[in-house]
């Protein structure tokens, strides 16, 4: 039996860590791969080759845009398996009328989201970085234990949760080891979804106006553009924590920047709009606010995740197996 022909389609250097050898021998057994080197280029000669022959596209980070023209250049192309999270702004719609079947490694991406959104929770609810600055500026530590007598800790405290994306659904679960009572907020949901027995579900401004901590996990689309704006900032109770591991777009960034300029709140921002803020914003400087460079999805190691899930998706497609994380084409723009 012919093993079906695969390239790849990616940044080299934006993947590190993504596919190991073990990864790399697996694909070999059960494909033809056609190069180990990516294809960072459809206008290079030799990268149009490799799609012209393809009949299995593994792309990721950095992959350049399957447009219609690019794709209608890769006449044996049956799968693509994006070893990475979304992949709405790597495939046109044209890859399902051609047949196409479309995966993604998103859900593997969900894992670290969740997981450093959960360590935010925690540290916000306990002040760990508040703490840790009166402590650096007192070390009689007077300071530190007068906080310690203030109402923080992470015990019967309540968390928001805006959108059940995978993300969100992941953070839902793991909430539940703790003693939280936990609120969300999405319009999709209906009652008798299984979140719900995880979460109560609430209007956006209760969720404001009641969560200790507020965590937003809803996807950019034009709807959600700047959901979360200066009335829904302001519903927020003295000395709650917003964290933001989704989209910068879904918050009105100056609003977000002004209330927490008043000290009231705490900050845990992750994303930002535009994504790189310009070097004279207040996020790098606020006491309150803790702010990193996108870091809560995979990086490092983590990437070996994304690779396995691809992985696994190429060897289900050849067995004929049904795929596991297939993107559907209605789905693809509601994906984050």
């Amino acid at each position: 039996m012919m093993r079906p022909k695969l390239a790849f389609a990616f940044r080299a250097d934006k993947t590190l860590h993504v596919f190991d050898d073990a990864d790399m021998a697996r694909l070999a057994a059960c494909c033809e791969v056609l190069s180990p080197r990516p294809i960072e280029s459809f206008a290079d000669p030799q990268g149009l080759q490799l799609l012209g022959e393809a009949e299995i596209l593994v792309t990721g980070w950095g992959c350049p845009m399957l447009t219609p023209q690019v794709l209608r250049a890769a006449p044996n192309l049956k799968l693509i398996a994006h070893a990475a999270g979304t992949v709405k702004y790597t495939i046109d719609p044209l890859a399902y009328e051609l047949g196409i079947e479309v995966t993604h490694a998103a859900d593997a991406n969900a894992v670290p989201v969740a997981e450093f959104t959960l360590a935010s929770i925690i540290f916000a609810n306990k002040r760990a970085f508040e703490l840790r600055d009166l402590y650096r500026s007192d070390p009689s530590r007077r300071s530190a234990y007068a906080l310690m007598d203030d109402r923080i800790g992470n015990y019967r405290r309540t968390i928001g949760l805006v959108g059940a994306s995978r993300i969100g659904r992941k953070v839902a679960a793991m909430l539940a080891g703790f003693d939280y009572s936990v609120l969300l907020y999405d319009p999709f949901v209906e009652q008798g979804d299984p979140i719900t027995r995880q979460a109560e579900l609430v209007d956006l401004d209760t969720l404001m106006a009641r969560s200790d901590v507020v965590s937003i996990h809803a996807p950019a689309l034009p709807s959600t553009r700047a959901m979360i704006g200066a009335a829904q900032l302001q519903l927020m109770a003295d000395g709650a924590t917003f964290i933001n591991t989704a989209r910068g777009a879904l918050v009105d960034e100056a609003a977000l920047v002004a209330e927490l300029q008043t000290g009231r709140i705490q900050g845990v921002i992750d994303v930002t709009d535009p994504e790189i803020p310009p070097t004279d914003s207040p996020l790098f400087q606020l006491p309150n606010v803790f702010l990193t460079p996108h870091i809560a999805g995979a990086i490092g190691t983590e990437r070996g995740r994304l690779g396995r899930m691809a992985v696994d998706e190429v060897e289900r497609f050849v067995r004929a197996e049904p795929l596991r994380y297939k993107v559907e084409p209605e789905l693809l723009e509601r994906l984050a």
